[in-house]
This record gives structure tokens, C-alpha cells and sequence, in this order.
């Protein structure tokens, strides 16, 4: 459920950040030590992302390499700022921060955001890998401008997430998962859109591996699907295949098992699907064995099918 902290100092700020996201230094300019400082923290999670409202007075986070050593790397962080300004620089990038601009950028390396002034922002937290996009794409999203130049869908997701968390705490627990998922999907597609990915993937090996990924989800409940039947679909040789994997860092098993995982786990969570059983929303995507499915999903989540659908 929704939680809320304030925080009457600078100590205790800082401490509620770093519980709320990852370890980080927060400090004040010289001018403004002196100065009563306060803030307000709104958070909600689903399914592993995590929206947060911060209201603060005028202080730096910096993501410095003590912090990285000390954990939350893997992250990403979307900033909607929703009144006053911000400054972001990651990686020699620079970005000024408006009311209504979107950023993006990485946990694992260093970054300075500050504000001058009362400020008020929404972030968005997740892990890394649940963008859908190549690495190659992925690598550049440090300190990301999501709002200029491509003015057409970044004012839609923003304005979908903005009045988030509150609107998604009276929410039952499978809407809220599902409304994150939308949000992340949102995201990823305006990722995709200005980092270019339809540019980026004309090398031939990035196409071809684009189709074999949209052939694998298209296909995840066949139970025969495998390096074999994949790689007769695209025409090329098993070797082929698994030497594309290979080079984008992963397998193609894992792919599979991955891909089978996130749909079941999406559906074990959908109320309208509470009536399905674990077994058959395994089979569905491609599972034939109900106790394996049990065993490499907790391996997975930390919990068994029958213990998420309970929590």
C-alpha cells in the first residue's frame, strides 16, 4: 500500500531516500544551511516498480562511487518534474529539468541532480532489464532527455503517471500491477523513439535478432519451441542462432524461460484469471511440467506460484 514519510531535517531525508531508492549523499548549498528545511515523501510499488512523489525544499542528491559500492546499481530512474526546476548531469550530460519534462537515468553510474528551489517531482524506479530494448539502445539512457523532440507521446505518459501514487492506492493489487505495466511499457516505447531504436537495429544481426525475440513471444506456448524450430523459422543454422545470443549476452533458453515466466507471472496476478490454476496458466505459456514450473519460479521470485497469488 501507499506509504508517506515527512522529514523536518536534512538527516532524516536523507535516510528516508536511500531506503526509498538507493544509497545516495544529500546535501544543501552553503546559502541555504540555515534555512528550515522540510519534505514529503509519497510511495507505492507493483510488481517491482516503484512510483514516488517527492515535495522538498531545495537540496543535491549525488549518485557518487561510495553509493554505487554500497548497492542499487541496476536501476533506472524516470524523473517527471511536476513544479520547479531541476538540474541533472550524468556521463558529461546536462539536462534542465522543467514542469512537465521526463529523464531518464542510470543507478549504476555517477550523477548530481540539483534544485534551487521548492520543488516537487515524480519518480519512477525498475530494474533495468524490464526494458525491452537491445543493450545497444539501453547503454545510452544516462541522463536521457525523454520530452524534447519527440513532444507527441511524452505529454501522454505523463500525464498518465503524474497524479500517481495516490491514484493507484485504492486500487487492487492485480490493477495496480497492471497499470505498472502499462507505464513501463509506455516508457519503453518512448525510449525506443528517441534513442531511434528503428535506426540503431538496421545493422542486419539486430534486425534478425529482433524478429527471432518477436518469433519466441509470438510462439511462447508452444511447447515444441526450441533452438531448432527457431532457427528453421529464420532459415539459419542452430550454430547461427545461438552465436546471436551470444553476443547480446544471454541464451537462447534463458530467453525462453525468461519471456514463459514474465507472461505466467503476469497472469497468476490477474484477477481475472483468479479462477485458472497455476498448472494450466503454466501450460498456457509453454510449461508441460507443473512441479518444474513451481521450482524454477520460486528459484526466480523468491516465492512459488500459489504463495504470489497469496500475497
Amino acid at each position: 500500500m501507499m506509504g508517506q514519510n515527512l522529514a523536518e531535517s536534512l538527516g532524516a531525508f536523507r535516510g528516508q531516500v536511500t531506503d526509498s531508492f538507493v544509497p545516495l549523499e544529500v546535501t544543501r548549498e552553503h546559502r541555504d544551511r540555515g534555512a528550515a528545511f522540510g519534505a514529503c515523501m509519497t510511495s507505492i510499488a507493483a510488481d517491482g516498480i516503484t512510483f514516488t512523489e517527492v515535495d522538498a525544499a531545495p537540496h543535491i542528491v549525488e549518485r557518487t562511487a561510495a553509493t554505487i559500492a554500497a548497492g542499487g546499481s541496476g536501476y533506472y530512474k524516470l524523473s517527471l518534474m511536476l513544479a520547479g526546476t531541476g538540474h541533472l548531469v550524468q556521463d558529461g550530460r546536462e539536462l534542465l529539468l522543467r514542469p512537465g519534462d521526463l529523464a531518464i537515468y542510470d543507478t549504476s553510474r555517477p550523477y548530481t541532480l540539483g534544485f534551487d528551489e521548492e520543488f516537487r517531482s515524480l519518480i519512477v524506479m525498475f530494474s533495468k532489464d524490464r526494458l525491452d530494448l537491445p543493450v545497444s539502445l539501453t547503454e545510452q539512457l544516462s541522463a536521457a532527455s525523454l520530452s524534447h523532440e519527440h513532444g507527441g507521446l511524452a505529454p501522454v505518459i505523463a500525464g498518465f503517471i503524474s497524479q500517481f501514487p495516490a491514484q493507484l492506492d485504492p486500487l487492487t493489487a492485480g490493477v495496480r500491477t497492471k497499470l505498472a505495466h502499462t507505464s513501463l511499457d509506455l516508457i519503453s516505447t518512448l525510449c525506443a523513439e528517441v534513442l531511434d531504436a528503428s535506426a540503431a537495429q538496421r545493422d542486419p544481426h539486430q534486425l534478425l535478432l529482433q524478429r527471432i525475440y518477436e518469433h519466441i513471444d509470438e510462439h511462447l506456448g508452444a511447447p515444441d519451441l526450441s533452438p531448432g524450430s527457431i532457427a528453421d523459422a529464420h532459415f539459419i543454422s542452430k550454430r547461427h542462432l545461438h552465436v546471436l545470443f551470444r553476443e547480446a549476452g544471454t541464451t537462447v533458453s534463458s530467453r525462453i524461460r525468461e519471456r514463459r515466466l514474465e507472461r505466467s507471472r503476469a497472469d497468476l496476478l490477474d484477477p481475472a484469471l483468479s479462477g485458472r490454476t497455476a498448472a494450466a496458466i503454466a501450460a498456457r505459456w509453454g510449461f508441460s511440467d507443473a512441479a518444474h514450473f513451481s521450482r524454477v519460479f520460486k528459484a526466480t521470485y523468491g516465492v512459488s506460484p500459489s504463495e504470489l497469488r497469496a500475497g
